[in-house]
């Protein structure tokens, strides 16, 4: 049934273009993160291998030249960068660590996205928004020291955040500008990717949602170069990615989204999205969305599931590889769903 859909899709026309990138979150360092922006160091899991979590570092070998992915999002605490010091410097051991996640990463040629995975928090204050803090400076101060650290690294992107919810969308958007003009003013050119509201979710990302205020964003100059809107979007009944029923393809959602963002003339990265591997329903439909994601590609630049880095094969949304007979081989969702609606094949060490 599968390869009938896959089939039915690519007579469509749907499998012969494709977005530019294509890749999955190594995941790990934003590990024990709630949607409260706290964060504990001790939950920190950089998938670095050697005692630290999963061999991200080899996944991304894998899936670079066995599957041809060309981008990772590389998701960390704010909590873990300043080692718990709020408006702090970057602890320079910890930096290190994750910097050798980052330059592994860039080692395979790979284009790699920085990702904070706070919710737009900091142990429960909303960033600018709540009287205890964190502030707009506490923020920029983080974003202008990585930016000024990664200023040089062309093949990176920049998350501002993960998944801001339940906030001021007007305020929200004013400290976006801020930290879109202290990443310029440090001399980083690289593409920024802008989080709207309700967790990123494409669903609601049309003007009644984030889409107008993320639209006014611009680089000190005025233009909106490399300005690019990060997209959320799962297949369950509540889109949280936990549970292991999929009740849509998400190509209504999706389609109402290229439509906004072809008339506003911008494009999107959707930088999370996945399905439970072991529900035929979920791998159904997980193909379909991403056959329509592929025939957009002159709005949606790139494709990023989640996720892998140190989540075992066991958890309900794992893209990470099984190592069997001294190989990667990859969970049959990433190499028909993932790979196989952008190559228009199967692939993954089967």
């Amino acid at each position: 049934m599968i390869a009938s859909v896959i089939s039915s899709l690519a007579l469509a026309g749907l499998a012969a273009a494709r977005v530019q990138y294509l890749g999955v979150s190594i995941a790990g360092g934003d590990f024990g993160c709630t949607i409260n922006g706290s964060c504990p160091l001790s939950s920190s899991q950089l998938p670095l291998g050697s005692g630290f979590g999963g061999d991200g570092e080899a996944q991304m070998q894998h899936f670079t030249k066995d599957n041809t992915m060309n981008i990772f999002r590389l998701p960390v605490s704010w909590q873990f960068l300043v080692n718990n010091t709020l408006g702090g410097p970057l602890n320079t051991a910890n930096l290190a660590s994750y910097d050798r996640l980052v330059q592994s990463c860039l080692s395979t040629g790979a284009s790699c996205i920085l990702d904070i995975h706070n919710y737009a928090r900091w142990n429960g204050g909303i960033i600018g928004q709540s009287p205890s803090g964190p502030t707009d400076a506490d923020f920029i101060s983080l974003w202008t020291q990585l930016a000024t650290k990664y200023a040089k690294s062309p093949n990176l992107l920049f998350e501002l955040m993960n998944e801001p919810h339940d906030l001021s969308l007007a305020v929200w958007s004013t400290t976006l500008q801020k930290a879109i003009t202290a990443i310029r003013t440090a001399g980083a050119t690289q593409p920024i990717l802008l989080p709207g509201t309700n967790f990123s979710s494409a669903a609601q990302l049309l003007p009644s949602g984030s889409g107008d205020a993320l639209l006014k964003l611009t680089n000190p100059d005025g233009s909106t170069d490399n300005l690019l809107v990060a997209l959320h979007k799962f297949l369950d009944e509540d889109n949280s990615g936990t549970h292991s029923e999929c009740v849509t393809n998400n190509t209504i959602a999706f389609g109402e989204v290229a439509t906004f963002l072809r008339n506003a003339g911008r494009k999107a990265i959707v930088t999370e999205t996945g399905a439970a591997p072991g529900n035929p329903l979920c791998v159904v439909y997980f193909c379909e969305q991403n056959a329509f994601i592929n025939s957009n590609p002159d709005v949606f630049l790139g494709l990023v599931s989640w996720g892998a880095g140190s989540f075992n094969t066991d958890y309900l949304l794992s893209q990470t590889p099984f190592w069997e007979g001294g190989r990667f081989v990859d969970h049959p969702l990433m190499a028909q769903c993932v790979v196989g609606t952008w190559i228009g094949s199967t692939a993954g060490g089967r």
